[in-house]
């Protein structure tokens, strides 16, 4: 016997939670599409002492037959006459929603495709069940709590759900919200797939403003500032290096967003697997971050015109947020465990701001929805308050510092491992090491939004990024891209190797960018990256195409020169466009070559530490295709901590090769602090 087309969804939770209406307003919402029984558990427990009774009851007569495509045929229980009464029928259906205390008993989960556990605080339950049933629940309430309690503390309790809802907004309000998580879980998927190609047409609507004059890159601050610098999670993706000579475009736009709307969610990947919140409904799904990634960007890819063009973007909401450095699991690299951060942390974007720097237009993006319209009128109201403000004051200290930045590796140490990783390159294990260290401090008070305004003005940079996402927030100033692709999939990358700091004296800063451009050992360690990103670009890519439009070009920043290469490819139709990030990350630049047996080397010589966030990826996957994703570096991680006190953590490194100098190596990873803790005030330890 086979298994039935059926799509079995549990809905359990305590008495009063809110499953009976959560599971009504789903139906209805499913109903538009393909038929849907309803099973009520309450019809079947045998009393008021009858919820384990029930439960194999359910589980037998109901959850089994319609598993195998059969009719239910069950007793239903008569309240009065404390006994059973009519005999009912529940026929399958595409869809059969099963809700009521003891839905996902273990016993009967082997039924069971989804199951949603309901929760609400039990002051609140209470008063629901006893609005909705009165005098008849009433005095048996503490009654049927004590057999919850036992079942739930039971080897036949309830199974670890795949989605969770809180319904303090009311269970109506989550329906919405539930039926996305639903579209989340790879078992049942491909059942809502009318409500995904539905989601898939909904348009993105616009609005254009025009950025007062005077205010140039510091409109995005004060309108970041104003619309989301309360949001728990939220993005700005700050060009702040706007009005500089850029060919490329990299200064032009800045974008704003958070997670907040009808449509908004975040995810969260640890450790195998991804969390998504659709407002009050989370979802749980096991498996890489990047399967993941390639299916909930492709769910939301739209099928509508943009509604607004954005010249040299491929930004049309979606999702945003950071790749950490651990996900090299998914792509040959070991997994050393005992991240501090997420792995990835991403919002859905429903609704975002965009500034364009050159021509001062502030455009306004939402997905259709019902409260798109709110937003527009909350960033109208936003501009007409900028006039001539600037951002707020910055108060100093931006840091109370428990005690200054400690560096995790001596200056003895750090030498032994590039002479460490030398002898790698000696014994032909590798070509190039990007070794790397941090920076780590302990602090009473920190103010990460000031920090990130300082440091956007010490050190401008075209990937600067100011985000937060629950207890972390970020504040970067990286000038490299890992890897953009258009809404046509022309991909691109930009590895930066090669650094010098740069310094007040004209004629010496003239001179170290000339040894830069001219250094042998530098040359050879971008060609070397160049090399490397050819062949994780072409592993996704029409091999004809590949293309280095730009090779070895020195780029002056705030406090130091680089040097850069340019990499471009097309996308072959037949790759997935997550499957071309997974194929290059983490970026070339910040293991070695060849990267996969270099990165185990990496994990050697780094002592097993986990680089977290640093060495990863921030930016965004839009829903026309597009991608945008900088390195992390020149980033300052912030974490703050259960006891108060907050976390501070920098990456720094650089590449090693056969020609290293090790004085000169270590002296390097000074001039890549020095914009982040000049800005804080505090210098290289030692």
């Amino acid at each position: 016997m086979s298994r039935s087309s059926s799509t079995i969804i549990a809905i359990d939770g305590r008495s009063g939670a809110g499953k009976s209406t959560l599971a009504l307003e789903l139906a209805t919402l499913l109903r538009k599409h393909r038929p849907v029984s309803l099973f009520h558990l309450e019809d079947i427990y045998p009393g008021w002492d009858g919820l384990e009774a029930g439960i194999e009851r359910y589980t037998k007569k109901v959850a089994e037959p319609l598993f195998w495509g059969e009719t239910a045929h069950w007793f239903a229980w008569d309240w009065y006459q404390d006994r059973d009464g009519e005999k009912r029928t529940t026929a399958p259906a595409p869809v059969v929603i099963i809700e009521g205390v003891g839905a996902n008993a273990l016993q009967a989960s082997r039924f069971i495709d989804a199951h949603i556990w309901v929760s609400l605080n039990d002051e609140d339950r209470k008063q629901r069940a006893l609005e909705r049933d009165g005098d008849t629940y009433a005095p048996h309430w503490d009654r049927w709590a004590d057999q919850e309690e036992r079942w739930l503390n039971s080897e036949d309790g309830p199974v670890i759900p795949d989605i969770e809802v809180n319904t303090a907004r009311g269970s109506a309000a989550e329906a919405e919200a539930v039926l996305r998580a639903l579209t989340e879980l790879p078992a049942v998927r491909e059942r809502f797939r009318p409500e995904i190609e539905e989601q898939r047409a909904i348009p993105a609507q616009a609005q254009t403003f025009q950025m007062p004059s005077g205010l140039t890159q510091d409109g995005a601050v004060l309108l970041f500032e104003k619309l989301f610098g309360a949001s728990p999670e939220a993005f700005l993706l700050h060009s702040s290096s706007a009005g500089a000579v850029d060919p490329l475009g990299r200064n032009r736009y800045s974008i704003l967003a958070d997670a907040s709307g009808a449509l908004g969610a975040v995810a969260t990947h640890v450790s195998g697997e991804t969390t998504i919140r659709h407002q009050g409904a989370t979802a749980k799904v096991p498996g890489p971050f990047f399967d993941w990634l390639d299916d909930a960007w492709d769910r939301r890819m739209t099928t509508t015109q943009p509604p607004v063009a954005l010249e040299g973007l491929d930004f049309e909401l979606g999702w945003m947020g950071w790749l950490g450095y651990e996900l090299k699991r998914e792509f040959g690299g070991s997994d050393v465990g005992g991240s501090p951060t997420s792995d990835a942390a991403l919002i859905h974007a429903a609704r975002a701001v965009v500034v364009d720097h050159e021509t001062n237009n502030v455009h306004a993006l939402a997905i259709e929805a019902p409260d798109s319209a709110d937003f527009f009128d909350c960033v109208d109201r936003a501009m007409s308050s900028l006039g001539e403000e600037t951002p707020s004051e910055l108060i100093a200290p931006l840091v109370a510092f428990s005690n200054g930045f400690a560096v995790r590796d001596t200056h003895d140490s750090y030498v032994a491992k590039i002479k460490e990783a030398q002898r790698e390159i000696f014994e032909g294990n590798t070509y190039e090491v990007c070794l790397t260290t941090t920076l780590n401090a302990t602090a009473t008070d920190v103010q990460p939004w000031q920090v990130y305004q300082a440091l956007k003005d010490r050190s401008p940079a075209p990937y600067a990024v100011f985000g937060t996402f629950g207890d972390v927030s970020i504040a970067s100033s990286s000038p490299e891209r890992f890897m953009s692709m258009s809404r046509e999939g022309l991909m691109r990358a930009e590895p930066i190797k090669g650094t010098r700091r740069r310094v007040a004296d004209p004629t010496e800063d003239a001179r170290l960018k000339e040894e830069l451009a001219t250094s042998t050992k530098d040359r050879a360690e971008n060609i070397m990256i160049v090399d490397l990103l050819r062949n994780d670009l072409v592993r996704s890519a029409d091999p004809a195409t590949l293309r280095v439009p730009r090779l070895l070009a020195v780029e002056s920043y705030a406090t130091v020169h680089q040097m850069v290469s340019t990499i471009d490819a097309q996308l072959r139709p037949e790759v997935s466009r997550a499957e071309a990030v997974r194929a290059a990350f983490p970026a070339g630049s910040m293991t070695g070559a060849p990267k996969i047996s270099t990165m185990g080397i990496l994990d050697r010589l780094e002592d097993g530490h986990p680089r977290g966030i640093y060495s990863g990826a921030i930016g965004y996957f839009s829903r026309n295709g597009g991608m945008n994703l900088s390195v992390v570096i020149r980033t300052l991680v912030m974490k703050h901590l259960e006891d108060g006190t907050w976390d501070l953590s920098l990456g720094i490194g650089g590449a090693i090769t056969a020609d290293s100098n090790p004085e000169e190596e270590w002296d390097e990873l000074r001039a890549k602090a020095f914009g982040v803790l000049s800005t804080l005030g505090t210098e290289f330890p030692g």
